[in-house]
């Protein structure tokens, strides 16, 4: 994770270490146990068809390498492993991700010291988390993704700078196209 902080110093980042929560730990251990003994599977079985082989190694290690980024930022991003969506606490949500239990400190002390802040994702999926995350907290937000509408972007970016504005945290998707966006009232980006 890293954080950005203009008026704090100009133009640094800084770079913060999340270790990986237990549950985090359980799930990232069990895709790669199961994935190393398909592999092995693979290797053991090669003879005709090397190409065919090789190809089949590099799509499951990509997928493979997929499946361990998203069980580093949240294991809930895999709908298998919350037992029970409705019940889960803020507390539960935070306690599963090292990414997030770091990232609940930051957000907390920056909201109690009035700042604003934008958090960018590559996955959408993640920004769901973050919206859930954000009204356990009762934290005002605005997100949008890929999927918004350039009319209601535009709606959403003037919601959020609107002087006097509640809203404390914009979630984002990096691939929502972004050019030209201008969060002037954030003061914060993760």
């Amino acid at each position: 994770m890293s954080l950005t902080h203009p008026t704090l110093t100009h133009d640094v980042c800084y770079q913060i270490l999340c270790p990986l929560s237990s549950s985090q730990i359980f799930w990232y251990k069990g895709f790669l146990l199961n994935e190393i003994e398909t592999l092995v599977k693979l290797t053991d079985a090669e003879g005709d068809d090397e190409d065919a082989v090789v190809k089949g190694k590099n799509t499951m290690l990509r997928n493979l390498i997929m499946q361990l980024r998203k069980v580093c930022l949240h294991p809930y991003l895999f709908d298998f492993a919350e037992v029970d969506i409705k019940a889960t606490s803020v507390e539960e949500l935070i306690a599963t991700s090292g990414k997030l239990a770091v990232l609940d400190k930051l957000l907390r002390s920056l909201f109690k010291n009035g700042h604003r802040t934008c958090i960018f994702s590559q996955f959408t999926s993640m920004l769901n988390i973050l919206e859930d995350y954000c009204i356990l907290r009762g934290w005002r937000y605005c997100r949008f993704d890929g999927g918004t509408p350039r009319a209601q972007r535009n709606h959403i970016i003037n919601q959020f700078n609107a002087p006097g504005s509640d809203d404390f945290i914009f979630l984002m998707s990096t691939r929502s196209g972004g050019l030209g966006i201008n969060l002037q009232t954030a003061d914060t980006c993760m």
